[in-house]
């Protein structure tokens, strides 16, 4: 099953937007696919506003947010892959939510096979539901 966190994303930052507001992400600098200017991870967070004025070209697809946005005057594009999102709030108000951490690990992992269950024996068929009319 996909994530839900990159749908949220991009619903709660369109609602921030229709409503005037603000969106900010909140990102955590340790993950190793982070693309931002070097002096924006000596943070161990990040707060990166992702309003339409402040940024060109935004995308949130399934795997990452990525826009361009100006650092210190110059324009820089900028990678934060969907895991490393920790929250989106507005700055008016704080309105918004938060990931939980355990949610970004585990959203992609397969279960694992427990070969205890015998998972290499075929599995039986279920007996099949019955409905009984009931007077």
């Amino acid at each position: 099953m996909t994530p839900s966190q990159p749908y949220l994303l991009r619903a709660l930052n369109e609602w921030l937007v229709d409503n005037g507001m603000t969106p900010q992400i909140l990102v955590d600098t340790a993950h190793p696919s982070l693309q931002v200017p070097d002096s924006l991870r000596a943070q161990e967070k990040l707060v990166l506003n992702i309003s339409p004025s402040a940024v060109r070209d935004l995308q949130i697809d399934n795997d990452f947010v990525s826009f361009v946005a100006r650092f210190s005057g110059i324009s820089q594009g900028v990678i934060v892959p969907i895991k490393a999102v920790l929250a989106i709030y507005a700055r008016e108000n704080g309105h918004g939510m938060m990931f939980p951490e355990s949610d970004n690990a585990t959203d992609d992992e397969p279960a694992p096979n427990d070969s205890s269950t015998g998972a290499d024996q075929p599995k039986r068929p279920r007996s099949r539901a019955t409905l009984r009319v009931i007077k």
